[in-house]
């Protein structure tokens, strides 16, 4: 059976799965991947250069796929949506901001805006602004984030806000999370973690390798990277990576870090070109358990959609009977 849902109609695709629009990993062959394999595929525009984002628009070929931005990102660089949008995307993907005015632009060019929150009050808000689709992601999910948790996030965004379909995200990376966001009410998933090791990512092949060989117990949720790469984040948002040996070293001492800011920036900029993982940040959520192996993205989605399908035709693995 195809799982068939309010999110595929709206879309026009055939697999209720979207990739995240993931700075330095998600780029157009990654996008077009997902996309040819059912699915949406986002470029992440991350902050907002619009050249790099025109030549991953270039990497996905003829297949259409969504661009993502940073919104507070985006709010320093306004002109590049409109920029976006001229290259004709097959959605827009904001984050981490309201929608503001930037959701005219998108609905005058007629393209689906989705809006990623964090909270129930949020997503009244991208609501009201006049998102079509809302993410509801949980702060089991990779990179940044918030507070709280996927599976009481999901279903009382679902509640809040009426007939937009809404998006699981955080933690789900195979077809178990699928089957599950599908019963709390949510019309597909956002994955994020699954395809950082897909054979199309942008990812470092060091990242990929540690990435396959980590676990969710060893993730932690912190400001720290953002210090190190010297990007000014907003406090509420928190970036969860994988523990290695500069978070040991850091982490409980952002104030060492802090006097020793020029050296370890610089330290920490070699280490990322370098591919140095005992430094960088490898980016990936709690759901890292759950993947183990490299390789095609269409791959990664077949599994995905399989398994959720498989479980949801096989109904419960348990009985009810009535008093």
């Amino acid at each position: 059976m195809a799982i068939q849902t309010v999110l595929t109609e709206k879309l026009g695709i055939s697999a209720p799965v979207l990739l995240a629009p993931m700075a330095g990993v998600s780029g157009g062959k990654l996008a077009a991947a997902v996309t040819n394999a059912g699915g949406l595929g986002f470029i992440g525009g991350g902050y907002c250069d619009p050249d790099w984002i025109a030549k991953e628009m270039k990497e996905a070929g003829n297949t259409r796929v969504g661009v993502g931005f940073i919104t507070w990102a985006l709010e320093r660089n306004p002109d590049v949506l409109n920029r976006v949008i001229d290259q004709q995307p097959k959605a827009i993907f904001l984050s981490f901001g309201e929608l503001g005015s930037f959701a005219a632009p998108v609905k005058r060019a007629n393209l689906p805006l989705i809006a990623q929150v964090q909270s129930v009050e949020q997503a009244r808000r991208a609501a009201g602004e006049g998102a079509d689709v809302i993410i509801a992601q949980g702060t089991e999910a990779g990179g940044h984030g918030s507070m709280r948790a996927t599976m009481p996030l999901v279903p009382a965004v679902v509640d809040a806000v009426g007939d937009i379909p809404v998006v699981a995200a955080g933690g789900i990376a195979d077809g178990r999370g699928l089957a599950a966001a599908l019963m709390l009410g949510a019309a597909g998933v956002l994955c994020g973690t699954a395809f950082v090791v897909a054979d199309e990512s942008l990812a470092h092949p060091n990242i990929k390798k540690d990435a396959v060989a980590g676990n969710g117990d060893a993730t932690t949720r912190g400001s720290l990277f953002d210090i190190a790469r010297g990007i000014d984040w907003p406090e509420q948002w928190t970036i969860r990576t994988l523990t290695n040996d500069f978070t040991r070293q850091w982490v409980n001492d952002l104030d060492g870090l802090g006097r020793n800011l020029t050296q370890e920036q610089a330290r920490y900029a070699k280490a990322r070109d370098a591919g140095d993982t005992s430094i960088s940040a490898i980016i990936v959520g709690e759901g890292i358990d759950l993947v183990r192996v490299q390789q095609p993205a269409d791959a990664i989605m077949n599994a995905m959609i399989a398994q959720a399908e498989e479980l949801l035709r096989r109904g419960p693995a348990f009985s009810t009977s009535g008093r």
